[in-house]
């Protein structure tokens, strides 16, 4: 079973194309997480090694338009790039997903803040963000970094939706 072709609701969209999004991209799928992918740059589409995730439209307003996130989804912004990112955060976070995080250091998270409130982005729906993303475990190298993300995905998914859909198990048997 390919990561497109996954039988779980979970549905992962990356905003850049980087190395920890080529990480989570290769990682994701193997714990439940369909992924989708973003990226406004075309020298970053182009040298993507993996074909086989669906990308979406290089706009990230656009691709949040055609991911419809749900209560099923996460938003992760990887881009580095403040136009990029927050342009996927203002779409993502008044939406139902069930995480919504970015890359970067504090000081970054603290002027993104402040930037998406500056955009009208409510005090409640920018604290939804995730930021710094990722479990604080002294990630350094990107694969580390996209472990420390996905730890925190599941955590985030265990303790919104066990309480209402019991038990997760998303492990497909061939």
């Amino acid at each position: 079973m390919s990561a497109t072709e996954s039988t779980s609701p979970w549905r992962l969209l990356l905003i850049g194309a980087g190395d920890v999004a080529r990480e989570l991209a290769e990682l994701a799928p193997r714990l439940g997480f369909a992924v989708s992918l973003c990226e406004p740059r075309a020298e970053r589409r182009v040298a993507w090694p993996a074909p086989a995730e669906p990308w979406l439209d290089h706009d990230p307003i656009e691709a949040l338009r055609q991911f419809v996130p749900d209560i099923y989804s996460a938003v992760v912004a990887l881009a580095h790039v403040p136009a990029i990112d927050d342009a996927a955060l203002i779409g993502a976070l008044p939406s139902p997903a069930f995480y919504v995080g970015a890359i970067g250091s504090r000081a970054n998270a603290e002027a993104r803040l402040a930037r998406l409130s500056d955009a009208g982005i409510s005090e409640t729906d920018c604290l939804r963000l995730k930021a710094p993303i990722g479990l604080p475990i002294g990630s350094r190298s990107p694969a580390e970094i996209a472990i420390a993300i996905l730890a925190e995905l599941i955590d985030e998914r265990r303790r919104q939706h066990a309480a209402t859909t019991g038990p997760l198990c998303v492990a497909a048997v061939s």
